[in-house]
């Protein structure tokens, strides 16, 4: 039985081995998941047999891919002999209707996660299942199978597009968000949206002398059961539905419309109203567009307010969040944000380093901790046997550099490794505003003083101000004297020389070694925020 986290905490690995290892039974109140899924595969591709001819080619490698290889029938045939008896009738019935396709790949590795987080929910818990119209339908089955088709709340339907041209059918504008509960007692906290600018315009038409548009409501007692009060009242005898006391009172405080035969009717102010409960129905959660502040540049990353809304509709202060496929990290910050405790789980190192770096520069001084990286040379080590392309995003996480160009075998990764470039540093630190650039190289095997040179060509080619190499091997006397020979980068904003060529070690860096710099922008909000803290420090006096 894994104890309980007291701590939130970033994990890096699988989410179904990390489910099971670390988090507890019921121990959590809300689950957010959006699952990569990549839509722009068409519907076809994916039920393709893999005994078929479709080409791998056709496939967009990485995170969105779902073969029926060894490890989905693996889990296919726990779910069949281990899962409670009506999900395994449920996944039989699928593997007879779609075949062992992608398709089903997908849905086999859902299920066996959708279980698991099942089980973590506190009775009281709630889940979002975040996904597109290709597979929502085999989802909700799924789902009802798992959680009852009586806890099944509400299908959400975001409209994450304006518009969207799509050949030869409507444009696909929309999400679905699958919202179920653990049982019928659960945590719902009443949202509302603004109101239609349509309903606006026609319901609240007048403006008070400040400026508060407002709507009128009907202060007599017509056709109102139970009766009301008798007396003149502006001149004008009714039954009204209020004392006259208390009409006395909303007449001092402004709160009365006086029409031109006398009538009296109540204000109701529109800054007063909440807005439209909320609908399944999203049209108001914008999504994130190139010139959006939040924009991370992450493929799939989903507004913060969206986000907001859910853990306030479905979670309060101070109770457990989980996103098992935390990807940029949006659910963790919303969060954190909201005063509620939080999980985050991703498979890449990629995406844990984005996460750790978004929350460190949202929210200067937050604790939380991350599991499953490496933290020694032998698990670096371990880490790049296993897949190079990860240890290379980890590699270049700790120096807080950008990957240059995409995932791993697409165009982009490759036009990266041709120019002998892994990630990016940039930085100002002149008038003329423009950005500079340091290249780095991650090297996992043996290096040697040609690396070295490589880099310094790769420097002067591409017009760089320095260059890095990040190596998991220590480097040699002649790669150190190399590096040295290359000189220094002369800083115009700081008057201060930087190394040209600079070699870092995992190790150094696992100690804490920095590249030597001029300062970003994120730097100089920690070197303000430690002056702030030094200057609030009691003053010891001079002995």
């Amino acid at each position: 039985m894994p104890r309980p986290i007291t701590q939130n905490t970033l994990f890096y690995g699988d989410n179904l081995d990390i489910l099971r290892e670390y988090v507890p039974t019921e121990s959590v109140d809300l689950v957010y998941l959006d699952p990569p899924f990549n839509s722009s595969r068409t519907y076809n591709v994916l039920f393709k047999y893999e005994s078929g001819e479709e080409s791998e080619a056709q496939i967009a490698a990485f995170e969105d891919t779902w073969h029926w290889n060894r490890a989905a029938f693996d889990s296919y045939q726990e779910l069949v002999t281990e899962a409670p008896e009506r999900v395994s009738r449920m996944m039989e019935a699928l593997h007879d209707f779609i075949g062992p396709s992608q398709m089903l790949a997908y849905l086999v590795m859902m299920t066996i996660r959708l279980v698991e987080l099942h089980r973590v929910l506190k009775p009281t818990g709630s889940l979002y299942l975040h996904c597109d119209p290709t597979a929502s339908h085999y989802l909700k089955v799924i789902l009802d199978t798992i959680f009852g088709p009586e806890n099944f709340r509400n299908e959400i339907i975001w409209k994450r597009t304006t518009a969207h041209s799509d050949s030869g059918t409507c444009g696909n504008a929309h999400d679905v968000l699958l919202f179920y509960t653990k049982g019928k007692s659960f945590t719902w906290n009443k949202q509302y949206q603004p109101y239609e600018q349509s309903y606006l315009d026609s319901h609240y038409r007048k403006v008070d002398s400040d400026g508060r548009r407002y709507r009128t409501d009907n202060l007599t007692a017509f056709g109102l059961s139970g009766g009301g009060y008798e007396y003149e009242w502006n001149g004008v005898t009714k039954i009204w539905r209020l004392p006259k006391e208390r009409m006395q009172e909303l007449h001092d405080q402004g709160r009365i419309h006086y029409t031109r035969t006398g009538g009296a009717e109540y204000k109701r102010y529109l800054d007063e109203m909440p807005g439209v409960p909320l609908q399944d129905l999203w049209t108001d959660v914008n999504p994130i567009n190139s010139q959006a502040q939040e924009r991370l540049g992450y493929p799939t990353q989903k507004p913060l307010e969206l986000l907001e809304r859910i853990i306030e509709a479905s979670s309060n202060p101070g109770d457990v969040v989980l996103d098992p496929f935390c990807g940029c990290g949006t659910t963790v910050v919303a969060a954190e944000k909201l005063g509620r405790r939080w999980i985050g789980i991703d498979v890449t190192p990629l995406a844990i380093a984005l996460q750790r770096y978004r929350l460190e520069d949202a929210f200067p001084g937050t604790e939380f901790q991350v599991i499953g990286q490496p933290t020694t040379v032998q698990a670096a080590r371990e880490l790049a046997n296993e897949d190079r392309y990860k240890f290379q995003y980890w590699a270049l996480s700790l120096i807080n550099a950008r990957p240059l160009g995409g995932q791993p075998g697409s165009k982009e990764g490759k036009k990266g490794a041709d120019r002998g470039i892994d990630g990016l540093i940039t930085f100002m630190d002149d008038k003329t505003g423009k950005a500079k650039r340091i290249v780095i190289q991650v090297k996992s095997g043996k290096v040697n003083s040609a690396v070295i040179r490589d880099l310094s060509g790769t420097v002067g080619r591409e017009k760089a101000a320095m260059g890095v190499l990040v190596t998991l091997e220590n480097p040699t006397k002649d790669m150190v004297k190399e590096a040295l020979s290359a000189g220094a980068y002369h800083s115009p904003g700081w008057n201060k020389p930087y190394p040209r060529i600079q070699i870092l070690t995992i190790e150094e860096l696992l100690k804490g070694a920095e590249v030597e710099m001029p300062p970003t922008a994120q730097t100089f909000r920690r070197a303000a925020r430690e002056q702030k803290e030094q200057a609030e420090q009691p003053q010891l006096p001079l002995s």
